[in-house]
């Protein structure tokens, strides 16, 4: 769990970084989330989107991809998210 001064640490990176993670009119699908966990595994921090086609709500959506992937969701804001999970072979975020 993380604390409020940590998720003001990780939402302050976020805001620089461009969506790399896109939730389609499938959904959350075994794809999304392998995916996921791999670029979780290398970058520990990411910000994904769910595209207007989808027919997901964006909250939803991403608790069920933190969830799946046993991530934290950091923050949602419209329809892009924040996820983090520290890498268990090469950290390289230091929280406060």
């Amino acid at each position: 769990m993380l604390t409020g001064k940590q998720k003001g640490f990780l939402r302050s990176m976020g805001n620089e970084m461009d969506p790399i993670l896109q939730i389609g009119k499938g959904g959350v699908t075994e794809a999304v989330i392998a995916q996921t966990d791999e670029t979780l595994e290398a970058r520990e921090l990411i910000k994904g989107r769910v595209l207007p086609n989808s027919m997901e709500d964006v909250q939803r959506a991403a608790a069920e991809l933190a969830e799946r992937t046993s991530a934290e969701l950091v923050q949602v804001i419209g329809r892009n998210f924040l996820l983090y999970r520290q890498s268990k072979k090469k950290p390289m975020i230091d929280l406060p």
